[in-house]
């Protein structure tokens, strides 16, 4: 049975994924299927693999540079100060890079810990395609160029 990352990878390969804001050449940039802070996106290897060990020397530089394109992406469209990125693949074993955008506004105690300690996953604003969409435009046009 394949997992969330293989499902969402499939479904961006057949233009059915409505929360792919673009394809780099080491996978899809989809925005968070919830929004703890705002811009939280993930890239999602493509092919899928299990882990960044898995590819090979050109991939593994090819994913780390489209994953810091993403958060170059973020910095310019959002105010975030910084961004995180996050590789676990416990749950999901497939190689997917949560890229967390940091804003000073956060309260201290949040914004010194991971996002995913920080803030309620469960009640976090859900993906919205009609009021992400400029958003997600803003950074496919970044991404493009």
């Amino acid at each position: 049975m394949p997992n969330l990352i293989e499902e969402r990878v499939a479904l961006a390969r057949r233009g059915e994924n409505p929360a792919v804001i673009c394809r780099l050449p080491s996978g899809w940039v989809v925005i968070g299927d919830v929004q703890p802070l705002p811009g939280y996106c993930l890239l999602l290897a493509d092919p899928v693999v299990e882990s960044l060990n898995t590819l090979d020397a050109a991939g593994r530089v090819r994913y780390a540079a489209d994953t810091a394109r993403v958060g170059d992406a973020l910095l310019a469209v959002t105010e975030a100060y910084r961004i995180n990125y996050e590789i676990w693949g416990n749950s999901e074993p497939a190689l997917h890079t949560h890229i967390v955008p940091r804003y000073l506004s956060e309260p201290d105690d949040a914004r010194r810990k991971p996002a995913c300690m920080s803030y309620d996953w469960a009640t976090a604003r859900r993906f919205d395609p009609v009021g992400d969409a400029p958003f997600m435009a803003a950074m496919r046009g970044f991404l493009a160029g």
